[in-house]
């Protein structure tokens, strides 16, 4: 159709990397050399499939990085559940996204490396995998494998999009380009307001609002462990300090003392590496504690537990009364900003939950909490012991604090809903209800 029609911008893209395409192997081996690419799949960087094709009918997910793959699971989890005659293929571009997919994809998800740009590997990809429909997350507009779907009539979503001014300013000088690339989505569905501003300015339509970052569920945890670990805490009250930085760990424990009732303090650094560190800081200072890492539990004497293990975070946040968030203090403690950590994690189970200033990453989130009055900010570590001590004095009023913001989570994560809704015209019709596949 009229569509076709090339603005130059886009003509001399598709020119220029058709010429380099052949150099493409070469450049992935070297990539592979340095880590950059796997080197046993590297071949799916150029459209070359290393898995066969399943019958049926498929619908494709994209996330370039760690962040927007992890972001696609809740997609998956509830395609999968109302649309299980559908096939599901998710593309990602980093090794250490296809590491974590493997681990995270259910049973029968596929997963590949995206193509590379080049004419010849996007079309061997669309080939070989003749999607119904894709969904492309955050901000990746890859010109060739968006127009090239788009002329096979693939259904396509940009979703939880995030665009950047300088992004912008880049596509601005081609305008016709621009225009052509996000009017070839049938859905366009930003992360925020300014995303949704800058995509019209590209000439999109925009449909809504989606922020996958925010969709989800609580994390999970074992529930052996949580009975144990229960035991062996007894009727101390837990506070957990999740997602702790270099520098937090010690001012909270040092500014926990100055309350008067005893309690049982979990500490879990984000990188469970700095253990060791954390360990002879706290033995420097002659605190008792016990190290998860070690396998130990904690007991009647320590009332001090250095959790420094990965993947546990569902366990130590439902053993919390109340939970203090890492990653929000550097400013007081004179650390580099690490922009905080996600406060809807505690919020999700019903834990009233305390954090720093630095909420840059949650900014959107962390509003909604605190109006809700799920979560409670604080300037630094030492105000701490003032915003626990009424929550720990009061249970009643944490169960409260704690219920505002599980019900601001549930809000937060209605984009998945939003999205699937938006989905759900553009996927070919199920098959009849009994029907085989």
């Amino acid at each position: 159709g009229a569509h076709l029609s090339m603005s130059p911008a886009l003509f001399l893209y598709r020119l220029a990397t058709r010429l380099l395409e052949p150099l493409a192997p070469r450049l992935l081996d070297a990539r592979a050399r340095k880590g950059k690419e796997d080197p046993v799949r590297v071949d799916e960087r150029l459209g070359v499939a290393s898995l066969p094709r399943p019958a049926g009918d498929l619908v494709w997910l994209h996330g370039v990085s760690v962040g927007e793959s992890l972001s696609l699971l809740p997609v998956v989890e509830r395609l999968r559940k109302v649309r299980p005659d559908l096939t599901l293929l998710v593309t990602s571009g980093t090794v250490t996204s296809a590491t974590l997919l493997a681990r995270r994809l259910p049973e029968g998800v596929i997963h590949q490396y995206a193509p590379v740009d080049g004419p010849a590997a996007v079309a061997a990809f669309l080939d070989h995998w003749r999607p119904a429909a894709g969904v492309l997350v955050e901000s990746e507009l890859w010109p060739n494998l968006i127009l090239e779907a788009r002329r096979r009539d693939i259904a396509l979503v940009l979703a939880s999009a995030r665009i950047t001014e300088k992004t912008v300013e880049g596509w601005r000088r081609f305008p016709a380009a621009a225009r052509r690339i996000v009017t070839a989505f049938d859905r366009v569905l930003p992360q925020d307001e300014a995303s949704a501003a800058r995509l019209e300015s590209l000439g999109a339509r925009i449909d809504g609002h989606v922020n996958l970052k925010l969709a989800g569920d609580a994390p999970p945890h074992d529930p052996a462990a949580f009975t144990r670990l229960s035991a062996a805490i007894g009727d101390r009250p837990v506070v957990v300090a999740a997602s702790t930085h270099d520098g937090e760990e010690i001012a909270i424990v040092r500014a926990l003392d100055k309350l008067d009732q005893r309690l049982c303090l979990i500490l879990i650094p984000r990188h469970p590496e700095r253990g060791d560190a954390i360990a002879a800081a706290l033995t420097r200072d002659r605190y008792r504690f016990a190290r998860r890492s070690e396998g130990l539990q904690p007991d009647g004497e320590t009332d001090l537990y250095l959790a420094d293990t990965l993947g546990e975070m569902g366990l130590f946040l439902r053993l919390a009364d109340v939970v203090i968030m890492g990653g929000a203090f550097s400013a007081a403690l004179e650390k580099p900003p690490v922009g905080g950590h996600n406060p809807l994690e505690p919020a999700r189970l019903g834990k009233p939950a305390i954090t720093g200033p630095d909420m840059t990453n949650w900014a959107a989130v962390t509003e909604a909490l605190v109006a809700a009055d799920g979560l409670r900010v604080v300037e630094a570590p030492w105000d701490l012991p003032a915003a626990l001590a009424p929550l720990l004095a009061d249970p009643a009023e944490a169960k409260r604090v704690g219920e505002r913001g599980r019900r601001a989570a549930a809000e937060a994560g209605s984009g998945l809903d939003r999205l699937i809704d938006s989905l759900t015209p553009l996927l070919p019709p199920a098959p009849p209800k009994g029907a085989r596949r």
